[in-house]
């Protein structure tokens, strides 16, 4: 077969964790000849190490560090649109949603995060796929307060509740019903081990190293679900796979490289975004299998803390705001650009670095622009940047 998934892996650590992928597609038949590898990492990070691995795997893809991602857009003539991806942040996977973008013999975009390693009894890639095919009946989960946690399944024993899932919105009564699928555009894998959670949570965990003491295993995940209509839910992007088409309405925010130091909620938004258009256009997002392991590094809480603090009222806020705009939009682009004017134009003054969210809005435009930008140059095509 041909290329037809592009994974995008934001690294700087531990590459080499691909091969435990790759050796799972291998296990369960899945053909690696789909694969076309987007590596975003930094100048500073053994580029040459990446290709050699990429090499011996026999995996086609490309190493994006800083430079080499200032030479895809020169060669696109894209310039003026360079500053969408922040410097050394995790929003840089971004880049990789730009270059889904610009091939269009790509269907499919995988994330996956270099701290993850699949099950091995579970197909990594042909599970995402069959999930984005499916159609049929699926549990679907709602609350009496518009969240879904999607660790609800155990929540009475572990209490846990994930990176981004709004403070103001736990407690919630959970209802979970029958309901018929038919057009998935996203599909979620959670995680075993270290659970995804943010420096409060973690804090409260009684865990200084970044990581919490309450771990998860396979038995803490039920039945595959999707979070109902008007419903949100964290989206984490280690392990996740979607359709070309949601590119438009999943921009991953400028986190980090901003003057007001707000970080780590690239994902969590942009999955807000994503189930606004879902919700619009009719379409879903599917969530359970396959299980990663997540083996996060341990690290200082409290870092992890300074990065989110500046964000984490904005984020009790953020989804108020899109759920009220882009009610007639009909694709993913319109559902964007009126969350993105509703950001770009509000006044949030009252909040905690409410600018951010101006600042957010501006981006989001412009990511529309970038789009709109490439779609143009299609018909002249660009020779992909030099891996020798």
């Amino acid at each position: 077969m041909t290329e037809d998934i592009c994974v995008m892996v934001p690294t700087i650590r531990n590459h080499e964790c691909l091969r435990e992928y790759f050796d799972n597609a291998r296990r369960h038949g899945f053909d690696l000849d789909r694969l076309f590898l987007v590596l975003v990492t930094e100048d500073f990070c053994d580029t040459d190490a990446m290709r050699e691995m990429l090499a011996e795997e026999g995996v086609a893809g490309s190493v994006f560090d800083g430079e080499a991602r200032e030479a895809w857009f020169a060669e696109r003539g894209l310039d003026e649109y360079s500053h969408l991806i922040p410097a050394a942040s995790h929003a840089q996977t971004s880049f990789g949603l730009l270059y889904l973008w610009a091939e269009e013999r790509l269907d499919y975009g995988v994330f996956i995060d270099d701290d993850t390693l699949p099950h091995e009894e579970v197909d990594f890639f042909g599970t995402h796929l069959e999930n984005l095919a499916f159609e049929g009946t699926i549990e679907t989960v709602a609350s009496d307060e518009d969240w879904v946690n999607v660790l609800y399944q155990n929540e009475d024993d572990h209490g846990l509740y994930p990176r981004g899932y709004p403070y103001a919105a736990m407690d919630e009564t959970v209802k979970t019903a029958d309901t018929h699928v038919d057009d998935v555009v996203a599909s979620q894998g959670l995680w075993t081990n270290v659970p995804d959670l943010d420096a409060v949570r973690i804090l409260m965990d009684g865990d200084l190293q970044g990581q919490a003491q309450t771990r998860t295993s396979a038995e803490d995940f039920g039945e595959d679900f999707v979070a109902a209509e008007g419903n949100y839910l964290t989206v984490c992007s280690m392990n996740l796979a979607f359709r070309r088409e949601v590119v438009p309405a999943f921009y991953q925010l400028p986190m980090d490289d901003n003057e007001w130091d707000v970080g780590r909620f690239d994902d969590i938004w942009s999955g807000i975004f994503l189930k606004r258009a879902c919700d619009v256009l009719d379409k879903h997002i599917y969530n359970g299998n396959p299980l990663c392991e997540h083996n996060k590094a341990p690290r200082s809480t409290f870092s992890d803390l300074t990065n989110e603090v500046h964000g984490l009222e904005l984020n009790e806020h953020v989804w108020e705001i899109v759920d009220s705009v882009g009610g007639d939009a009909d694709s993913y682009a319109e559902v964007f650009e009126a969350m993105g004017r509703a950001l770009a134009e509000g006044d949030f003054a009252d909040w905690e670095n409410g600018a951010f969210l101006n600042h957010c809005g501006e981006y989001m435009l412009d990511w529309l622009d970038c789009l709109d930008a490439i779609a143009a140059t299609e018909s002249e095509p660009v020779p992909a940047a030099a891996d020798d």
